[in-house]
């Protein structure tokens, strides 16, 4: 018999993905990741394969890029028979693109003799993208040509040729396969962490993080330069992350910081990547209304883990805007202690981004590791606006040429902040602090739900000027104040400080004191003074006194839902002989009271198999609440829990929620509850270790 038909075609997704650590990726394709070689069966019917007589060439295309892979390695009694096939691209020239297939030896299958299997393997550096693969098959009578299906090709950290390579399998699991974190917020005194679900097992999701690349500015203006590129995840992070942001493109989010949310979401109620993803593909690629700084930086971690790029979301406390690119920040409040806004730079009390691991050739070895990208909005880089990738050692080290956005990064961790006292135009003191900038630096611990701080990469204690505490001590002031907090401030209680003040002369003082509370969003200058407190002292030679405050919770309360209250606290000490002014300020964060889930059978929780999650809390507040709770967690429920409740003062609720695990490995139940009458959200999250029956 002289027939040769291919038959079916195998691609052993199950299994490739299993060994490209892939599985559970949700795509309508098969998921690999470069440099690394996948099984694909072929069986043929009539006559079985004969190498002297016939050629397989596989076509691996990527939009107008096409490489050709003649099957080789064969070995046919003692007489081996290879090809050796160029790799074109779409227009004729010579591809980067060098991939290869190869008979995979061994002992035939008696059940399936006119079945073969054969490794195609890509390069390390081979493009991120969306493949279709192809077969040809020439005998001496006949060519016939055979369409295989698509391949989704990722970036492969356990390559050690891929640039993303990293060493480490506990650091690969974290920053690439944990589809769950904990993002941190407030201030560096009082930080929370915030529970995200990054999701991207989640269905469906790989494939619209695909879309971002298709989508982009890049792609669009020339398709072939930009897959070509893509083979570079400095590239693929720069393009990132212009798309999850929507200024200048159709990208993911749209960003809001008015506290004006309607058409929209309050960025506050997110708590996954996986809805704002899917709101915006199925809304034909609208941004999706609205995003702030953690938004932003917690959905391109989603989007660079899920396309192989190890990443990690970071928080920079007491994050310097500079605008004006002179390292400087300048501050100013009134003689009376409030804080004013004249200078466009500003100091968010936290900000957001994204760490991902990549070499940079582009800038010598010393700078490969961790790369700075912000995807939030502020400034422009190369007419767009994106940030990064910078490397942490450029930003540490102060490369301020180095690409890119260098300068932008060291000011946001360096800064000086230089603060001013000033009535009518005239400026009435001024000091310099040169360490509140980028106090505290951190991201989630690898392998538990811990604070890792990490400032020690971003500054070295060589760079550290001397603080104005340490001038101080130097030089003492004539009147000395300070601000303290007696106990944590939480919502809806009573804010308690107390008001320090210490004559440093030999002789009386007759003082004023002007206390000030304002509301503070974390990305600006505070707004309204919603306290305020006026009164004399005097001071004996070298006395001190001690004033108690007490701010009543009905003077800060806020209408619109926020799950961050900060407030802005300053006290000036006017000194009624010379005039000088003495000024304390601290910004602080009121915490919200947390959920608390428990787990029945917490150490055996088995996959595909139902358990029970309780979700337990006491009402603290005085008047009855109500809202919404929330569950969800991916890879334990396939849809949210959503329960409408009413709570009176000190009751306990508990809510019992099924859950069935999908995936073994470690996963994380995360529950919140929006109070509509009190305008808070509370939230609360379970790790959970999922075995294998």
């Amino acid at each position: 018999m002289d027939v040769f038909k291919l038959k079916s075609v195998d691609l052993q997704s199950a299994k490739n993905q299993f060994n490209h650590k892939t599985n559970g990726l949700s795509s309508s394709t098969l998921v690999l990741r470069r440099g690394q070689a996948f099984q694909i069966l072929l069986s043929f019917d009539g006559r079985a394969f004969d190498p002297r007589q016939d050629k397989l060439v596989f076509q691996v295309v990527l939009g107008p890029l096409t490489v050709e892979l003649p099957v080789s390695g064969l070995t046919v009694s003692g007489i081996s028979a290879s090809w050796s096939g160029q790799a074109f691209s779409g227009t004729g020239e010579q591809s980067t693109m060098q991939w290869s297939a190869t008979l995979e030896r061994g002992i035939p299958n008696p059940n399936s003799p006119r079945t073969i299997s054969v490794l195609v393997l890509s390069t390390p550096s081979a493009s991120v993208g969306v493949y279709s693969l192809s077969l040809r098959a020439e005998t001496r009578t006949s060519v016939s040509t055979h369409s295989l299906g698509q391949f989704t090709l990722l970036c492969n950290p356990w390559c050690q040729g891929d640039s993303v390579f990293l060493s480490s399998e506990e650091l690969r699991d974290e920053y690439v396969r944990n589809d769950f974190g904990l993002l941190f917020k407030g201030a560096p005194s009082n930080c929370v962490s915030r529970p995200w679900s990054f999701g991207q097992y989640e269905r469906g999701i790989l494939d619209i993080c695909m879309k971002l690349l298709e989508l982009s500015p890049q792609c669009l203006t020339d398709r072939r330069r930009d897959l070509l590129n893509r083979s570079n995840p400095v590239y693929i992070g720069r393009v990132i992350s212009a798309m999850v942001n929507s200024q200048d493109d159709r990208g993911v989010l749209l960003g809001n910081w008015s506290g004006e949310y309607r058409g929209g979401v309050n960025p506050s109620t997110w708590s996954g990547s996986a809805d704002i993803l899917r709101r915006w593909s199925e809304s034909q690629f609208r941004p999706v209304k609205y995003g702030q700084c953690w938004v932003f930086a917690a959905v391109m971690c989603t989007v660079m883990r899920a396309l192989g790029i190890p990443t990690r979301v970071v928080t920079n406390f007491s994050s310097a805007h500079d605008t004006n690119g002179n390292m400087v920040i300048e501050e100013y409040y009134s003689e009376l202690g409030k804080k004013l806004s004249l200078s466009k730079d500003s100091i968010w009390n936290f900000h957001l981004w994204v760490e991902s691991w990549m070499k940079r050739p582009d800038l010598g070895q010393r700078f490969d590791g961790w790369q700075v990208l912000d995807p939030t909005p502020q400034e422009i880089s190369a007419g767009m606006y994106r940030c990064g990738p910078a490397a942490l050692r450029a930003i540490r080290d102060r490369r301020v040429e180095a690409e890119y956005d260098v300068p932008f990064l060291y000011a946001a961790v360096n800064a000086d902040v230089h603060t001013m006292i000033v009535h009518d135009g005239k400026i009435l003191s001024s000091e310099t602090d040169t360490r509140r900038v980028g106090s505290l630096i951190c991201t989630k611990c690898p392998g538990s739900m811990k604070m890792l701080n990490i400032t020690s990469q971003y500054k070295t204690e060589t760079a550290y000027r001397p603080s104005s505490e340490e001038t101080t001590r130097v030089t003492p002031k004539d009147v000395f104040v300070s601000l303290n907090l007696l106990k944590t401030p939480v919502v809806r209680q009573n804010i308690l400080f107390n008001v320090t003040v210490t004559n440093n002369e030999s002789t009386h003082k007759e003082l004023k004191a002007h206390v000030n509370a304002q509301n503070k969003e974390y990305n600006s200058n505070p707004t309204n003074t919603f306290w305020e407190a006026h009164y004399d002292l005097k001071l004996a030679p070298k006395e001190t006194k001690t004033f108690k405050h007490e701010i009543l919770s009905s003077d800060y309360a806020s209408k619109e839902v926020r799950e961050d209250y900060l407030v802005n606290l300053a006290v000036v000490i006017e000194d009624m002989k010379t005039q000088k002014r003495t000024l304390a300020s601290e910004e602080f964060n009121l915490i919200s009271p947390t959920l608390t889930i428990q787990i029945a059978n917490e150490n055996s929780v088995v996959v595909n198999t139902q358990q029970t999650a309780t979700v337990t809390f006491t009402s603290p507040f005085t008047v009855p609440v109500n809202g919404e709770l929330t569950v969800m967690g991916s890879g334990l429920l396939e849809e949210k829990v959503q329960i409408r409740l009413t709570l009176k003062p000190g009751e306990t609720m508990k809510r019992p929620v099924q859950f069935t695990p999908e995936m073994t490995g470690s996963k994380m139940l995360q529950a919140s509850l929006m109070l509509t009458n009190l305008a808070s959200v509370l939230h609360g999250f379970k790790s959970i270790n999922v075995i294998q029956a």
